[in-house]
């Protein structure tokens, strides 16, 4: 089975991607350049690169196989073991062997494998679509007149400017003049009397000030200051401290916390992953999640340091191993 393709796809979303047991290719980042013998603009990219030293199982590529032909891990792990078996062989023939898009490898000499990467491939995602171009210089141009072409605006603008500060100078001050002078006297001044208004409202007017001297007079409540009541049996409490890492709260001796190791949407995945941890040594269950997902357990503690510690313990054999409170 040929997995360039599941490759190539990783190498748009990821810096490395590693074929177990064989190596890795690294995507090494380029701005955008400008090649000035030749006037050419160039995009951003990102090549590729091979290195023969990470040849670790990461899981990345494995999981992308699994997932897009709908088989377990264990089955995709072997299609990529025989994939990288039937490669190797090749190099040891003295063949070329060729990546769609990537590049080729090719044993040297010394039997050292060589990679040639693909100068036109591209797996920068923001240079989607971009191309390198060309732009040549326009002939007969003088940047020198157009540096004194926008002195001369300069100097133009700078005169401009004097006149409209001469202006303001003068009229300035005439307008505060006459603010002065009419705040002074009565020429804003409207000259509505209350004689003038309508009857109505001027005996509403009456009226309203008649009711709030007799209010005032009679000793009202609304003269008075508010009075604030103290809640009683009110105990405040101190403020709580920040926490610095998240803890589970145990709510009674019944809760259970419990190790899991994975989560599969899957229920035969969970059970390779079951069978793993009984060749381990351990007696795991699998419970399944109120979202559909397998869940497989590795212990259970009714503790929640122990349960941290067995956590901490398992977590470079088995990355991602988090705790989960059960009741």
């Amino acid at each position: 089975m040929n997995i360039t393709a599941f490759i190539r796809e990783l190498l748009f979303s990821h810096d490395c991607v590693i074929i177990p047991g064989f190596g890795g290719f690294v995507g090494n980042y380029t701005p955008a350049r400008i090649d000035r013998n030749s006037a050419t603009f160039y995009p951003p990219v990102k090549r590729i690169s091979f290195n023969r030293n990470l040849n670790h199982n990461d899981g990345l590529l494995i999981s992308k196989i699994s997932e897009s032909l709908k088989i377990n891990y264990s089955d995709a792990r072997y299609k990529v073991e025989e994939f990288v078996k039937g490669l190797l062989d090749r190099l040891a023939r003295g063949e070329q062997v060729g990546f769609d898009h990537i590049g080729s490898f090719v044993n040297n000499h010394e039997n050292n494998v060589q990679f040639e990467p693909d100068k036109d491939a591209n797996y920068h995602l923001d240079s989607f679509g971009f191309e390198s171009f060309q732009y040549m210089p326009v002939e007969g141009y003088d940047v020198r007149k157009r540096i004194l072409r926008h002195m001369d605006k300069e100097s133009v603008r700078r005169s401009s400017m004097r006149k409209i500060m001469w202006r303001a100078a003068i009229v300035v001050p005439i307008l505060a003049l006459l603010v002065a002078v009419s705040l002074q006297t009565d020429l804003f001044k409207t000259g509505v009397e209350t004689s003038s208004m309508n009857p109505l409202v001027t005996a509403e007017f009456e009226s309203n000030r008649t009711a709030l001297e007799s209010e005032l007079n009679t000793g009202s409540d609304i003269t008075k200051e508010p009075v604030i009541l103290a809640p009683e049996n009110i105990t405040v409490q101190p403020e709580e401290t920040a926490v610095k890492e998240p803890v589970l709260t145990v709510t009674g001796p019944e809760v259970e916390f419990c190790i899991i190791i994975g989560s599969f949407t899957e229920e035969e995945n969970a059970y390779t992953q079951v069978n793993k941890l009984e060749a381990d040594g351990f007696v795991p269950e699998i419970i399944q999640a109120s979202n559909g997902f397998y869940r497989v357990i590795a212990m259970k503690y009714d503790n929640l340091t122990k349960a941290i510690s067995a956590k901490d313990s398992l977590l470079k054999k088995y990355p991602g191993t988090w705790i989960s409170k059960k009741k």
